[in-house]
């Protein structure tokens, strides 16, 4: 699944747990009593104060952390951990 500015905040957190701190970090609460999580990301960010390009860069980085949660790279490869292996 690739991350959009449309995804709701539920399904976001939902699918990646990693993605709570990474919104708590740039303000964007998203299990704290009162927050709305029903709301997509860019409206969250919005509410926030943020512009439509920090919307993007959150998208960018959110599935970048996305794909290293589910051990896969930007090409959608596995992520392959090298240490150890020699020639």
């Amino acid at each position: 699944m690739s991350i959009n500015k449309n995804i709701l905040i539920e399904e976001l957190v939902e699918k990646y747990p990693s993605s709570v701190r990474y919104l708590m970090e740039q303000g964007i609460r998203c299990i704290v009593c009162g927050e709305a999580i029903w709301v997509t990301l860019e409206d969250a960010a919005k509410e926030k104060g943020f512009s439509d390009q920090e919307v993007e860069g959150f998208v960018k980085d959110l599935n970048e952390l996305a794909n290293r949660e589910q051990g896969t790279n930007k090409k959608g490869m596995p992520n392959i951990d090298v240490k150890g292996i020699t020639d």
